[in-house]
């Protein structure tokens, strides 16, 4: 077993002793400029306009726009109630079709609304959603598909168009991975009737909390402007049923500040990326997911799928192991939502239509990425890993 000494300055190797300085996380935030974004701040402050669709918020939503190549860029609170408002703006009913393969808030969305999510399996190459197992799943309540960027890995945004087109269908994408990601030379963001970002402190791009609803259909635009601020339409007056959604411009400004180092986090995570690449190579067992390098890519996630009949380790003794020695790696999207309440007693045996789901939850692992790691640490990992699969096969 390899140890890490709790506290320490420099980090450093002492023969079979490694050292850290803190704990590492999984979605540990990227920070910009501090003086910019103090300085944003302090602007807030001595205009006193904290929210309501302030300068920051429009010149954040502006921003966001141009960057993706879209018409409208509604800023929200949060991806989740940016989804919800995209679902209901949508008038979606009934059911919807979606993978288990994503993070709860992808479903609650729906089901928030009296919506019946129906899950589909995944491509257990691109982990994103079998188009290909969509139509069996299709029933006279179905009115949608939401589609999910996994790891900022596109959907088949192409075969998904096509069956939503066929049978009538909107889709949706969840696009909360895949800031700063494309499709075939385009942006993500462009696609299906609306999609959704998210700029969770965990995410490439953060506004602490925060999340965006982008579209090119003008009536959809509107129709969300409304619902996000109450349905207000001018002083006083109330047209549309709506809600409170709208993001503070405290969040703007620090998703402005994450913006401008938007090519800086890029860089160290595509780096990191390589790193890893270089230094788990060749451990037996051990797959390091491969993202498309002809198309951007915020590279935010270092993905391990752990082959456990040749590791001879369980993907949750490795997790166990990572996390003694101060490494927060994480398992995601596990259990899967169908595994999750309420769904799990709703539906009981959804499992049996997804055997690739159940495959990939139960041996993905997630890494920790991002400006608050080097190549040095990376090494550390990849060592810890390499350790504990060669102790396990010798034991």
């Amino acid at each position: 077993m390899i140890h890490i000494k709790k506290h320490f300055t420099d980090l450093a190797i002492f023969g079979d002793t490694l050292t850290l300085n803190d704990k590492l996380y999984v979605g540990r935030p990227n920070i910009g400029n501090r003086d910019r974004l103090l300085s944003r701040i302090n602007d807030i402050l001595d205009r006193r306009w904290l929210t309501n669709h302030g300068p920051y918020v429009q010149e954040f939503e502006q921003r966001i726009a141009d960057l993706v190549g879209v018409k409208h860029c509604i800023a929200t609170c949060n991806a989740t109630v940016g989804l919800e408002l995209a679902i209901r703006a949508l008038e979606l009913k009934g059911e919807v079709i979606v993978p288990s393969f994503t993070f709860i808030a992808t479903a609650h969305a729906l089901q928030w609304q009296e919506i019946t999510p129906v899950f589909c399996d995944i491509d257990p190459q691109t982990h994103t959603i079998n188009p290909w197992r969509i139509e069996a799943m299709i029933t006279p309540r179905t009115t949608g598909i939401i589609g999910v960027h996994v790891w900022g890995q596109p959907c088949n945004i192409e075969a998904l168009t096509k069956i939503s087109q066929k049978h009538n269908l909107k889709l949706l994408f969840d696009a909360a991975h895949a800031f700063g990601c494309s499709y075939k030379g385009q942006m993500i963001g462009n696609f299906g009737e609306i999609e959704v970002f998210s700029f969770h402190a965990t995410k490439f791009i953060n506004s602490c909390e925060g999340g965006a609803i982008v579209t090119n259909n003008n009536e959809l635009a509107n129709k969300i402007r409304l619902m996000e601020n109450f349905g207000f339409a001018g002083m006083d007056n109330v047209i549309y049923i709506g809600t409170n959604g709208k993001m503070s411009e405290m969040s703007a400004a620090m998703g402005l500040t994450s913006l401008e180092s938007m090519d800086e986090f890029s860089e160290v995570n595509y780096r990191n990326y390589k790193y890893y690449q270089q230094e788990l190579g060749g451990i037996p067992g051990i797959s390091l997911f491969k993202f498309n390098e002809q198309e951007k890519c915020n590279y935010q996630y270092i993905i391990l799928e752990i082959d456990e009949l040749e590791t001879h380790i369980s993907r949750d003794k490795l997790l166990e192991i990572l996390h003694a020695n101060n490494i927060i790696a994480r398992r995601y999207f596990y259990p899967g939502c169908h595994r999750m309440e309420p769904y799990r007693s709703y539906f009981p045996h959804t499992r049996l239509l997804l055997p690739e789901t159940e495959k990939l939850g139960d041996c993905v692992l997630l890494l920790p990425t991002g400006t608050s790691i080097n190549q040095d640490i990376i090494r550390i990992i990849a060592q810890i890993i390499r350790t504990a699969i060669t102790e396990a096969k010798t034991t």
